[in-house]
């Protein structure tokens, strides 16, 4: 490849990786045609983009962005997986389908995170954080959680004054017979 060509396929990748702060390096050698279109359709569905790089080429794009630190001593062929709404659902993705029988060949190499390498096995205890849709789930419940149990202590007294008015009610409509006590 000519130094005019590389140079035209760095800048692409520069403008490619623009604003990413987070990916992962998967292998995909080993997968026939088939199964790397539905590796990509897969991926594709959860809005993260899969790319074959040059690890030369890449390491030169990525030099002085967040990424540099994931071509570090990176050998061999490489993909590069970035996207979906936030690093773990990434890692979450990324991890499912190195694990899915359909894609033995693939597999995870390693990563970055804020700038932070990744070894493959940190990438998989990544995969088991909550992701950040389940993250605010949680802190909303943690913020709703003393207002319903402050809701709940008011109401349980005054349920039970009521429920017991109601029985005292009820308990002397008994009594009377056709309006007659």
């Amino acid at each position: 490849m000519s130094k005019y060509v590389k140079e035209l396929v760095t800048g692409e990748l520069k403008r490619r990786f623009e604003g990413i702060h987070d990916a992962m390096v998967v292998n995909v050698v080993g997968l026939d045609a088939n199964a790397t279109w539905r590796l990509r359709g897969d991926l594709e569905s959860k809005a993260i983009r899969l790319m074959v790089v040059k690890n030369s080429l890449a390491a030169r794009a990525a030099a002085g962005t967040p990424l540099a630190p994931m071509f570090d001593g990176l050998d061999g062929t490489a993909a590069v997986c970035w996207g979906s709404e936030d690093v773990v659902s990434l890692a979450k993705e990324v991890a499912r389908l190195a694990e899915d029988k359909q894609y033995a060949a693939f597999a995870i190499r390693g990563g970055v995170m804020d700038g932070e390498k990744l070894s493959p096995k940190e990438v998989m205890e990544v995969s088991k954080w909550p992701s950040r849709e389940e993250q605010l789930g949680l802190l909303v419940g943690q913020i709703l959680g003393p207002g319903a149990t402050l809701a709940a202590q008011l109401l349980g007294p005054g349920g039970a004054l009521a429920s017991q008015i109601a029985e005292k009610a009820k308990g002397e409509g008994e009594d009377e017979v056709d309006g007659v006590p």
